[in-house]
């Protein structure tokens, strides 16, 4: 049997590229040729859900996932073996459709702890790991060997597909990934780094492909003040800071979501711009054809992991649908099964990836019905947002990685005028929230109560990274080394992450 090192060896071919490559063009014709025949339009509205988390033991600090626990936890694996992923079914955007994917998050949760507390584990909640494994974060994110001339890291999951991309990424960039942040500078020998970042991501599933690109850019400009309210990932694990000359003013200076960065400096190759807020749609076939452009990383071929009794035409576009794992996106158009269990066939939907994994479930599932619910309410209502310039939606998003939400953010009333004013933006962004869910048929009560947790940060000025900032401050007014201060604020986040309590009853 082919092991994990020997497939990821044939994954870096350059036959392989160029065959991959040519049936990725051959597959986008067909895909273009369903888009204009009006096959990938769906039933109606649909929404799912990722939510990814990691694990540590009794007294916070990282460990891995015994890979025999997956498959009883009901998660997934991911790229780091501490990283866990729970996903919801695709449900129709209705108010039952909500409460399944709310119902199923909280079960798959309840399922993963319980299996995982036999093993002495605890999953967390939260969108960066900040108290480090025993042998400390630089080493554990270092631990690379090589064999046959393919990197491997000690502890990445064992799989073809993350090897080859780590050794894709790892050619382009000269053989180390670099990371720069307010108070930390370091080059890896792989792109692990990648694994410190926990995210949640919503899904929204357009029936009509012809409105799709009215979507997908109200979406991207929805970015900067939904990142403000979400953010939570301020500080790296404290033995990673090497920089600091002021333990006070790296609390300052730290951007409230490390994650956007970390991320973008791992998978940012050479020239690639993979991790980055996407241009606007201007029609459905873009969708294709921007997948077709991007660059390709570690590509793999149908045949390779085909199925006993499974045909090549079971799948007939499955090197393009493939694909998708490698274009990282800010805001990402993915083409896939009709996420809904009324229709059959593919389909169109937005993928928002920006959020950091929230504290509790009823966060996720806020933030979850906060995203679609906005990005629905502005199309149905004709908002002029899409007057907002894309390049003022690309700055407002990095501003609300850096300062949260004292971020000048950008935004166009419904009455058509800009605006950078915080008062005036967020009023709205909750109001039409609240309409995109009841036109999903959400009563008033209903919409209010997945708004309402959100909507309480604004008006107290409160967010994950927040607490977290205000908590380490704390700390070193007590006289404490910043990294005894980061380590203290961590254990308190978990130990309140574990009650499920709301972040904002938190203070």
């Amino acid at each position: 049997m082919e092991t994990a090192v020997e497939m990821a060896r044939r994954v870096l071919a350059p036959a392989t590229q160029s065959e991959f490559d040519r049936r990725v063009e051959q597959q986008a014709r067909i895909l273009v040729d369903e888009l204009r025949r009006g096959e990938l339009d769906s039933q109606g509205f649909a929404t799912g859900l990722e939510v990814e988390l990691y694990a540590v033991d009794d007294e916070g600090r990282l460990v891995h996932v015994p890979p025999a626990t997956f498959e009883e936890a009901g998660c997934g694996k991911e790229f780091g073996l501490h990283n866990v992923e729970l996903n919801t079914p695709p449900t129709a955007f209705d108010a039952a459709g909500i409460e399944t994917q709310a119902s199923a998050i909280r079960r798959k949760l309840e399922t993963a702890r319980e299996v995982m507390s036999r093993q002495g584990l605890r999953l967390v909640l939260d969108g960066m790991w900040t108290i480090p494994p025993a042998e400390g974060s630089i080493a554990y994110l270092s631990d690379v060997d090589e064999i046959d001339g393919i990197t491997i890291a000690a502890n990445m999951s064992s799989d073809p597909r993350y090897y080859a991309i780590d050794n894709h990424v790892l050619e382009r960039s000269g053989g180390s990934v670099g990371v720069e942040v307010p108070g930390a500078r370091h080059a890896f020998p792989s792109i692990l780094i990648e694994s410190l970042t926990s995210s949640i991501q919503p899904h929204l599933q357009v029936p009509r492909t012809e409105e799709f690109p009215t979507y997908y850019n109200v979406a991207l400009r929805t970015l900067g003040p939904v990142l403000a309210l979400a953010t939570n990932s301020p500080f790296l694990p404290a033995d990673m800071y090497n920089a600091v000359e002021d333990d006070r003013r790296l609390v300052e200076e730290t951007f409230h979501e490390l994650r956007i960065p970390v991320f973008e400096r791992t998978v940012n190759a050479g020239s690639w711009e993979k991790a980055c807020v996407p241009p606007d749609l201007e029609t459905a076939e873009d969708v294709v054809d921007r997948l077709v452009e991007d660059s390709t990383c570690a590509p793999f071929l149908f045949e390779w992991g085909r199925k006993e009794n499974e045909s090549e035409g079971d799948e007939p576009c499955w090197e393009l649908v493939h694909k998708y794992g490698t274009y990282w996106r800010w805001v990402r158009s993915v083409i896939g099964d009709e996420a809904d269990e009324r229709g059959e066939g593919r389909s169109l939907r937005i993928e928002y990836r920006p959020l950091p994994t929230q504290p509790s479930v009823e966060d996720v599932i806020g933030l979850h019905c906060l995203v679609t619910g906005l990005i629905r309410g502005l199309v149905a209502a004709e908002h002029p947002i899409v007057e907002l310039s894309w390049a003022d939606a690309r700055d407002g998003f990095y501003n609300a990685m850096r300062d949260g939400l004292d971020a000048e953010l950008h935004w166009v009333t419904e009455d058509g005028d800009p605006t950078t004013e915080p008062e005036r933006i967020y009023p709205e962004l909750f109001a039409f929230a609240r309409r995109g869910l009841r036109e999903q048929g959400l009563s008033d009560a209903e919409a209010e109560a997945y708004i309402a947790p959100l909507a309480t940060r604004w008006h107290e000025r409160t967010t994950p990274s927040g607490w977290k900032k205000r908590r380490v401050e704390a700390r070193l007014d007590e006289g404490r080394p910043l990294s005894d201060a980061i380590e203290s604020m961590q254990t308190e986040y978990l130990r309140r992450s574990r009650t499920d309590e709301p972040f904002v009853e938190w203070e």
